[in-house]
């Protein structure tokens, strides 16, 4: 009898272990089906991109205004600098045309007198009166000139100075203290407002 009970209480774990193995899979089975089968990232993958496709158009349209904006801005400032760049050239051209205007108009009258000296010359033997005259006429044209700029150099007995003068030759100085120096003035040099227009010729004591 014991025999007998021991055999019927394996039968029956025997009978209830597929039961246990059949309950797995099922489990599985629903753990597969409340995702309904398809990933999660997926789905919210694709919610993202459809937030940043809609979100995203607005922006394209703004930068496409803000970029049609500057282009307009950079072809008026282009339009402006070329205007801007040809009146400064057709201004600089008439300022070099007429840059001895104020010049010339100062020395008409030194002409004038020129003319009435020469007149004056064919009707007078009076040396002394002509040389007056053109006395006269000298200190005003140079009066003139001083008052446009113009500055002679004093050269004579100074050290010579290639930035001021040009050597034309070398004589044997009277005094050693002018040895090095100017002692003679062939052509007298010129400022023009501090600015060394026309050198001296000078010759210098060796």
């Amino acid at each position: 009898m014991e025999n007998k009970d021991t055999l019927d209480e394996q039968a029956s774990a025997n009978t209830q272990q597929p039961d246990n193995l059949t309950t797995e899979p099922s489990d599985r089975d629903e753990a597969v089906t409340i995702n309904g089968g398809e990933p999660e990232d997926t789905t919210e993958g694709n919610s993202a991109e459809g937030f940043v496709a809609e979100t995203g158009s607005p922006d394209r349209n703004k930068i496409g205004s803000e970029l049609a904006e500057l282009k307009d801005k950079y072809l008026r400032l282009y339009a402006d600098f070329e205007n801007f760049r040809r009146r400064t050239a057709k201004e600089k051209l008439d300022l070099i045309s007429n840059a001895n205007e104020g010049v010339l108009q100062a020395l008409i009258p030194v002409v004038d007198d020129f003319e009435r000296a020469m007149q004056s010359i064919d009707k007078t033997d009076d040396v002394a009166a002509v040389k007056e005259g053109v006395s006269l006429i000298y200190n005003k044209l140079f009066k003139t000139l001083e008052s446009k700029g113009l500055k002679p150099m004093a050269s004579k007995g100074e050290p010579f100075n290639a930035d001021l003068h040009e050597s034309v030759t070398q004589f044997p100085a009277p005094s050693d203290d002018l040895k090095g120096k100017v002692i003679d003035e062939i052509e007298k040099g010129y400022y023009l407002n501090d600015k060394v227009i026309r050198f001296a010729k000078v010759i210098v004591g060796s």
